[in-house]
C-alpha cells in the first residue's frame, strides 16, 4: 500500500491539509496551497504510482513542466508539496527519510521578472463591451470587469466588496478600507465609470446591502450572499475567448490598470498606493518598466558645467 494512501486512511487527506494550510498566516497563500494540493491529489490518483515519494514528486514537478506552467506557478505548486512532506513528517505519518529525499526535490528557476499580460486601451474596451448588458448577468459581470480595470483590485478582493466599502472621500467615489494582501488596508479611487457600472447591476439585481457581487443562478436570480473567486476566473475565461484574448487571467487587469494608469501620466508612487504594493519596484514589475538610456530622465536636467 503506498504511502498517501497510508496517510489518507491514518488521519484523511483534508485533515493533513489542513495541517499545511494552518501552517501559513497569508489567507492568499493558504488559498494557492489549498489548490496546489488538490491538483496534486486529483494527478496522483489518476495512474498508479510507486507512493507518495522523492520519485512521485520528480514526475509531479515534470508534469507541471510539460503543462507549460511558468516558473513562479511551478514554485508555488512545488512548495506547498514540500510543506505537505515536512507536516506528515513532523506529525509521524510520513517516514523521516521520505519526508527528506521530497526536500531534495528541484524546483523551477526563478528566471528574470515573471512577465505578465497587459492588455492596450482598445482591448480593454473590448473586454468590457462584451458582456450582454441586457441581462442581469451581463450588467453583474461588466460591474466585475469594470472594478478589475479601473480600480486594480484583486479577484479575491472583487469577491469580498460590500456595500460599506464604496464611500465618498473627498468629493468622490473610492473604495474604502480595503483590506489586501498581508492584511494591507488601502482606499482605491473609483473612476466614475466604474460606479455607473456597478449602479447599473445593483439597481437591476435589487441589491443594497452585504457584498456587492453575488451568485446567479439559470434564471438570472440572485442564489447566493456573495460571489466566489472561481466565479470571477471563470467569468473573464469567457469573455476573454469572446474577444480573442485567451489566457488572460484576472491578475492581468490589474496589471493593465497600473499600466493604462502610467500612461495617462499617473505617478507611480499613486499607482503603488491603489494597488497597495508594500514596495515600489513590485508596481515597476506591474508596469513592466525597463530603463530608457535613449530617452533618460535626467536628460532633462538642464544644468552647465563650465569648460
Amino acid at each position: 500500500m503506498n504511502e498517501l494512501v497510508v496517510l489518507q486512511k491514518i488521519a484523511g487527506w483534508e485533515k493533513l491539509k489542513a495541517l499545511v494550510l494552518d501552517s501559513v498566516s497569508s489567507p492568499i497563500t493558504k488559498r494557492v496551497y489549498n489548490m496546489a494540493l488538490d491538483e496534486f491529489l486529483a494527478w496522483f490518483q489518476q495512474a498508479p504510482r510507486p507512493g507518495f515519494t522523492k520519485a512521485t514528486v520528480s514526475a509531479w514537478r515534470v508534469s507541471l513542466e510539460d503543462r507549460g506552467l511558468g516558473s513562479s506557478s511551478i514554485i508555488i505548486r512545488m512548495s506547498a508539496i514540500r510543506k505537505l512532506a515536512a507536516e506528515a513528517g513532523d506529525n509521524g505519518l510520513l517516514a523521516p527519510e521520505l519526508a527528506a529525499g521530497i526536500a531534495r526535490v528541484r524546483s523551477a528557476k526563478s528566471v528574470g521578472i515573471r512577465v505578465g499580460n497587459w492588455l492596450s486601451v482598445r482591448q480593454a474596451q473590448s473586454l468590457l463591451n462584451a458582456p450582454d448588458i441586457g441581462t442581469v448577468r451581463g450588467l453583474r459581470d461588466r460591474a466585475i470587469l469594470a472594478v478589475l480595470l479601473g480600480c486594480g483590485l484583486r479577484r479575491s478582493e472583487v469577491a469580498a466588496l460590500t456595500f460599506t466599502h464604496i464611500q465618498q472621500r473627498d468629493g468622490r467615489w473610492c473604495i474604502f478600507d480595503l483590506r489586501g494582501k498581508h492584511g494591507r488596508i488601502r482606499t482605491a479611487p473609483m473612476p466614475a465609470w466604474v460606479k455607473v457600472a456597478i449602479d447599473a447591476w445593483t439597481s437591476a439585481a435589487g441589491v443594497a446591502n452585504g457584498h456587492i457581487f453575488r451568485s446567479l443562478n439559470r434564471a438570472d436570480r440572485i442564489s447566493g450572499e456573495r460571489l466566489g473567486e472561481k466565479v470571477v476566473w471563470q467569468m473573464l475565461q469567457q469573455y476573454a475567448e469572446a474577444v480573442g484574448l485567451p489566457g488572460i487571467a484576472p491578475h492581468d487587469l490589474r496589471r493593465t490598470c497600473a499600466k493604462l494608469c502610467r500612461a495617462a501620466g499617473g505617478e507611480l508612487e499613486q499607482i503603488q498606493l491603489l494597488l497597495g504594493h508594500a514596495s515600489v519596484q513590485t508596481t515597476e514589475r506591474y508596469l513592466g518598466t525597463k530603463q530608457d538610456l535613449v530617452h533618460a530622465p535626467n536628460d532633462a536636467i538642464k544644468l552647465r558645467v563650465a569648460v
